[in-house]
């Protein structure tokens, strides 16, 4: 005989109550339980901010997702921006260079990180697409109007002042950044250009993270402005120009008429082209029935000097 069949049988006419009473309370709390772990994974997932954080916003607000997710976001803002100024002094030169070419415009930038390990990081390569994307909007905001080519070059000060597409600065974006991973962090620099209609732009990225579509991210990047072409292999004809700037690192551009001066070249045109060493890029570019009119190569974690 049970232990329910025995109190049923001593208090018969309260117990019925009591104990569906008890089991429904189970039930409830079992159902808020489950109702309140969702609610913290989901926000968990949104936020990526630690549980005990997530759960404490939750608590905070009685379970509103909005206000808590809200709450979470300027704490960390708060943290951030304690965190990077007591961050600020130590060194950041690894990070990643990010890519996007658009319509005829293109964006590279630099953003840089203390370590490898935050450099692979999904909310790092967050800060990387903002910073690409600001940085476009501000030049198509400045260059409606232009036809030609244009080229705009902004350093850390000018690009932490850009706005991203929920009214935050990329200042703002940055110290939240900081204050999720710990580690120091800056937006470097960055590199726009604007072509005409019959100009192109080649691009290519090296130690390249898997996974990025709309925003290319490597250890190196580079853009090629060129004219001309055989119709169908321009891009291909892009990469490898970037492939060749990237690897060769030119300085300067050259005439399609100099004469090479040997290993130390580092004017691109007179160098030995990287992807086929018995021509050089002038010679290359002939055969291609195209001209290069400007690049630009980023590595990351380079001294200021060196372009």
């Amino acid at each position: 005989m049970s232990l329910t069949f025995l109190f049923r049988t001593i208090t018969r006419g309260v117990t019925k109550v009591s104990i569906c009473h008890h089991v429904q309370s189970l039930h409830t709390g079992c159902q808020l339980l489950a109702t309140e772990k969702a609610l913290l994974m989901k926000l968990r997932k949104s936020t990526g901010y630690t549980f005990i954080n997530c759960k404490k916003a939750l608590e905070k607000f009685d379970n509103d997702m909005a206000q808590a997710e809200t709450w979470l976001h300027e704490q960390a803002q708060k943290e951030g921006w304690s965190k990077a100024n007591k961050l600020e002094g130590r060194k950041a030169k690894e990070g990643l260079i990010g890519l996007f070419i658009g319509d005829k415009a293109a964006v590279m930038v630099e953003v840089n990180c203390e370590t490898d390990f935050v450099a692979r990081n999904e909310k790092f390569q967050q800060l990387v697409k903002d910073a690409a994307f600001a940085t476009l909007a501000h030049h198509r905001n400045k260059t409606q109007s232009h036809a030609g080519y244009v080229k705009s070059v902004l350093a850390g000060d000018e690009l932490n002042k850009l706005s991203l597409d929920d009214g935050a600065s990329l200042s703002d974006r940055v110290a939240l950044t900081i204050g999720r991973l710990g580690e120091n962090m800056s937006v470097r620099r960055a590199v726009t250009v604007g072509v005409p209609a019959e100009w192109h732009i080649g691009s290519y990225v090296h130690g390249g993270v898997s996974g990025q579509t709309e925003v290319a991210m490597g250890r190196y990047g580079s853009l090629v402005v060129f004219h001309g072409g055989k119709e169908g292999e321009r891009e291909v004809l892009g990469r490898k120009l970037g492939q060749h700037v990237v690897g060769e690192a030119p300085v300067s551009l050259g005439n399609m008429d100099d004469l090479p001066c040997g290993e130390s070249e580092t004017r691109l045109l007179p160098q030995t082209f990287l992807g086929d060493p018995s021509r050089t890029v002038a010679q290359f570019l002939r055969g291609q029935q195209a001209r290069v009119l400007d690049f630009v190569r980023f590595q990351c974690g380079e001294a200021e000097e060196a372009k």
